[in-house]
């Protein structure tokens, strides 16, 4: 006796069901001789008669009808270790990822949707924060920071610059009010920006999110430093796009990952959808 096959089972299957040659063929894809040939071999591999040849197609024998539902064991087997290979290839399990706010609608969201949608198994945590999130404690699995982080077993990486200028309202005069960040540590540099162009006793509308600080200058109630990208889809005016010393004003856009999660399908994945968006959209980012 010859060893049987998958491809022997299918084929004996699709005949069972079919009935002729030509419906098997059909539903197989393939050529009437084609399965004609393979019965036949799998016929005499077994010795046994597993069909009987009538005028109106093929009928199982008693020794085949008794071969059917081991051959539909079979199948279902198979169909369950392509399912479970599916489920393998799948990403899952949570990752939790920390932004900058500017970050979160324009880029990270995009970016996950087709990660996401392919991907049900995979859940991901999307929070923004001024202060920095502790990497060390495993507050988050991934970062997108603008500050590099100083100590700890971590990967980083540089995926473009975000370029900053000074703006103010579409139109009329420029306020001498600004619109700036409350007082924080994780904030020393933009808020030093801002002195730089007010000084330290201008009157100041201070509020903790961007699109805050976007409508405050849309009204015209001050100005402030933002990021090109955002003040320019608002149809805000830019000012000035250097400080009055000269120097730019560019801050790094880091991904951060904690080198132990390297391997990690599921933040890997993740991390990689995120940078070629940033990657994709990085002269947007820089430039006025």
């Amino acid at each position: 006796m010859s060893a049987l096959n998958w491809d022997d089972c299918r084929i004996f299957l699709a005949l069972a069901r079919e009935g002729t040659l030509s419906g098997a063929a059909r539903h197989l894809k393939t050529g009437v001789a084609t399965v004609s040939r393979r019965i036949e071999r799998m016929e005499h591999g077994l010795g046994l008669p597993l069909f009987l040849r009538t005028q109106n197609g093929y009928v199982l024998t008693d020794q085949g009808a008794t071969m059917l539902p081991r051959a539909e064991a079979v199948e279902l087997a198979m169909a369950e270790m392509r399912q479970e290979a599916r489920d393998h290839a799948q990403i899952r399990g949570v990752v939790r990822l920390t932004s900058i706010e500017s970050l979160v609608v324009p880029f990270i969201v995009p970016a996950l949707a087709p990660l996401l949608s392919a991907n049900p198994g995979l859940d991901v945590e999307i929070q923004f924060s001024t202060a920095t999130i502790n990497m060390h404690r495993h507050d988050a699995d991934l970062a997108l920071r603008m500050v590099r982080p100083e100590r700890g077993h971590l990967r980083v990486r540089q995926l473009g610059t975000m370029g900053f200028g000074l703006y103010g309202p579409p139109d009329g005069p420029i306020p001498r009010r600004v619109v700036a960040w409350p007082d924080a540590m994780s904030l020393g540099t933009l808020l030093q920006w801002t002195e730089a162009f007010a000084g330290p006793q201008a009157p100041r509308l201070a509020v903790n999110t961007l699109p805050g600080q976007i409508e405050a200058v849309r009204l015209g109630i001050g100005v402030a430093v933002l990021p090109h990208f955002l003040a320019r889809e608002a149809g805000l005016r830019l000012l000035e796009n250097r400080l009055p010393a000269g120097g730019p004003m560019q801050r790094p856009i880091l991904i951060v990952t904690h080198a132990d999660l390297a391997a990690s399908r599921r933040v890997v994945s993740v991390a990689d959808a995120v940078s070629e968006e940033i990657l994709r959209q990085r002269h947007s980012l820089a430039e006025p």
